[in-house]
């Protein structure tokens, strides 16, 4: 190389970080799909079930049919944490959605955020 010409750095992680971060990427990847059923045991804890289930409508709407509705709206998880912890009616029609006080704000986050993922 001519002078003043800088050398590529050829720098790698060394191999026992990349075998850690190797192993972090699998913990994540495997602990995802666990939290997805944790999420599902959750809103069958909690009756969700008797009202709305995954496809079809019972009582309430499907569950992805209110991930479908809301998919654009980047306030839904708001909205829809809301209206699990409070209830209310009109969105879907004439059958109120009762309150849920049983749960705690975070575990109505977590299905809000959990129904809004699904497909």
């Amino acid at each position: 190389m001519g002078c003043g010409a800088v050398q590529p750095s050829h720098s790698r992680l060394p191999a026992h970080l990349a075998g850690l971060v190797l192993a972090l990427a699998w913990v994540v990847a495997l602990a995802v799909p666990s939290l997805a059923r944790a999420d599902a045991v959750l809103s069958q804890q909690k009756n969700c079930n008797a009202c709305h289930a995954m496809e079809g409508t019972i009582t309430g709407p499907s569950l992805k049919a209110v991930a479908q509705k809301y998919a654009n709206d980047r306030t839904a998880a708001d909205k829809l944490t809301t209206r699990i912890l409070k209830g209310g009616v009109g969105v879907w029609g004439p059958v109120p959605m009762p309150a849920n006080p049983q749960l705690s704000e975070a575990e109505a986050r977590r299905l809000a955020v959990w129904i809004l993922g699904l497909k």
